[in-house]
């Protein structure tokens, strides 16, 4: 190998390193987002929680993505539960529900503020992949993110089947509500 090419591959070196650690400076991520859902009925509530959901928000491309494991969720009585993983969600098989999409509008990360802001994306739960546009809120303060949104999903568009016998106490629609807080990773 000749000195000019040993020179060549280290500027392409320095180049690749800056531009990553440009990348990791616009890179937002969060390991302990809230997720809970909630499905009312006139014979009964079902409320779940988790706050194992994780998240990341590449600032540059507007890009958020979140993920979270089904069976990570907890509910009041262990039955639902049961009921939840294995006859509806079918967790063992589908064991994530995931969203990534893109910011439709700027941010300006650098001020603080909060930012309404709409997602257009794919939701993929059951399995099922779904294009959505979320609304949602974003609040920067002293270099940290908060994101929050509320949106429902249809059972029926992420194929989970509610039998006939359980219908009148499971919603078509559930509400899910997402807060997190967001560091640089540095």
């Amino acid at each position: 190998m000749t000195w000019t090419n040993n020179i060549k591959r280290l500027f392409l070196s320095g180049i690749f390193l800056v531009t990553q650690l440009n990348v990791m400076a616009q890179t937002y991520t969060s390991k302990n987002i809230k997720l809970s859902l909630y499905s009312s009925t006139p014979l009964e509530d079902i409320r779940a929680a988790t706050d194992q959901c994780t998240g990341v928000i590449v600032r540059e491309r507007r890009e958020i993505a979140f993920q979270v494991a089904i069976k990570s969720f907890e509910f009041d009585r262990k039955l639902m539960q049961e009921h939840f993983n294995e006859n509806y969600m079918e967790s063992d098989r589908y064991p994530y529900a995931k969203f990534k999409g893109i910011l439709d509008q700027q941010v300006d990360w650098t001020k603080d503020g909060v930012y309404n802001v709409t997602v257009t994306g794919i939701l993929t739960v059951h399995g099922v992949d779904k294009k959505r546009t979320v609304p949602g809120k974003i609040s920067i303060s002293n270099g940290q993110a908060e994101v929050s949104t509320e949106f429902k999903v249809a059972c029926v568009d992420h194929g989970i089947k509610i039998p006939k016998l359980v219908f009148t106490k499971i919603a078509e629609q559930i509400n899910i509500k997402v807060t997190g807080k967001f560091n640089q990773l540095k």
